[in-house]
């Protein structure tokens, strides 16, 4: 009997390490156990299929079971590891659709088991017309509900709240956002908070900030969000106030978590029990910027993850070296992206901190079609080290922060970026590039 690899989670970082340690490793048998009825999706298009942007759901399926069967991964959807026995190797496994639990082996496990939402603790969560955005199965009961919505609130103007904006205003509802911190995207600094904020209401988003959600109205179906502030009327509520690790069965079965509350992993993806693995939204990574360990729930570090994970089980040398939290989102016709720390965060994190916040152009003044784009640097004062950065465009052009990501990955400086040697053209950047422009204002 050959080496058995078993991976408990089906999403990004499951199906990429079953994915890479098959194709790395012919010999090993390698089984996907998966809670729910989809596997290898992109939940970050969920938005998108709600917006009608993508016609259907199955559209963010990269790769089904039956093509995982073809490259000889045996992937089983709606079969739930329930208990995991690490002395005798051994996993239950209840099958939903059958209505059985059975045992399995391991040689090696992955936990690749997600993220779940974290609901507050207000009055009404569990009303019908009360949904979160996490899963294909969040996004089938949204799909559902939104030809029968009006009015949608919003609770919570993170990456989710600020997409789901845009789609329940192209499917035609009245939209409130609502955001106890002073500001939409507010784990970032004022400047892009506000370039938001106008954005949103100039497609008819209403945004409450600062306002406290004390309760969900209604009598079985939720009717109105009751706040500091007043009351909002609403028939479909999307709470979208953040994440969780969903590590119950990693703690049952005695793998250690990290400060963070996620899986605490090495380089290599491993967790404290020898031949345990861990990928995705369940484990920590490695922050390059501030040397510790760090969470970045985020469909592309899942996938690295996973990768990773996979290689390793199959006997090949991979590393997975961190993350500085660069991420990327569009809200209406505006792209932000951001790397790094805010001013803010530098500050939190006891750095010596200073930033330079310019308006500039995606290419030069007299090409046609050209429009405003705007770049933030944080660095640190006297060695001027980058510490951080935003670029919000209309398009492509917020891409410009991938430049940022690769200093920050080298622990480069401002006279760094100076001395790169960027792309021109006037219908992409004007003859000094937006970048090199904020990097001058720091001289």
């Amino acid at each position: 009997m050959g080496e058995r690899l078993v991976v408990v989670g089906g999403v990004a970082g499951g199906a990429s390490a079953a994915a890479k340690a098959k194709r790395e490793n012919p010999e090993l048998e390698v089984v996907v156990y998966e809670k729910s009825g989809w596997v290898s999706y992109g939940a970050c298009g969920l938005p998108y299929v709600l917006s009608g942007e993508i016609p259907r759901l199955e559209r963010l399926v990269a790769r089904t079971p039956e093509e995982f069967r073809k490259q000889g991964v045996l992937v089983h959807t709606r079969h739930e590891v329930v208990d995991v026995d690490y002395g005798l190797r051994t996993l239950t496994v209840h099958d939903h659709a059958e209505g059985r639990t059975f045992q399995d082996r391991f040689d090696h496990l992955v936990l690749a088991t997600g993220a779940r939402p974290l609901l507050p603790p207000i009055p009404g969560t569990e009303q019908a017309g009360v949904y979160t955005l996490r899963s294909m199965e969040d996004g089938e009961r949204l799909l559902k509900a939104l030809p029968q919505a009006r009015r949608a609130a919003i609770l919570g103007a993170g990456y989710i709240g600020l997409e789901a904006a845009e789609a329940f205003r192209k499917r035609g509802l009245e939209v409130t956002l609502l955001e106890a911190k002073d500001r939409p995207l507010p784990h970032w600094d004022p400047e892009v908070g506000a370039l938001l904020k106008e954005e949103l209401e100039r497609h008819g988003v209403e945004v409450w900030t600062g306002v406290k959600v004390e309760a969900l109205r209604g009598t079985g179906q939720v009717e109105a969000v009751e706040t500091s502030e007043g009351v909002v009327p609403a028939d479909l509520v999307l709470v979208a106030t953040g994440v969780r690790p969903n590590t119950a069965l990693a703690q049952a079965m005695g793998v250690a978590l990290g400060p963070t509350g996620a899986i605490a992993t090495d380089e290599k993806m491993r967790t404290n029990l020898e031949g345990v693995y861990a990928a995705g939204d369940v484990a920590e990574s490695f922050h390059r910027l501030l040397k510790r360990p760090y969470w970045l729930p985020l469909g592309d570090v899942a996938n690295k993850h996973g990768r990773t994970a996979g290689s390793v089980i199959a006997g090949k040398e991979a590393r997975f070296l961190g993350v500085v939290g660069t991420a990327i989102f569009k809200a209406f016709d505006l792209a932000v992206a951001t790397t790094g720390l805010s001013l803010e965060g530098a500050l939190k994190e006891g750095f010596r901190a200073k930033k330079v916040f310019i308006q500039s152009r995606d290419g030069a003044h007299y090409y046609p079609g050209s429009g405003p784009l705007w770049v933030e640097l944080v660095y640190e004062e006297g060695t001027e080290r980058l510490l951080g950065g935003a670029v919000v465009a209309r398009g492509h052009a917020a891409l410009r922060i991938d430049v940022l990501a690769a200093l920050l990955h080298r622990e480069g400086r401002v006279e760094d970026l100076l001395a790169l040697d960027l792309a021109y053209a006037p219908p992409f950047s004007p003859v000094w590039d937006p970048l090199l422009i904020a990097a001058q204002q720091v001289r």
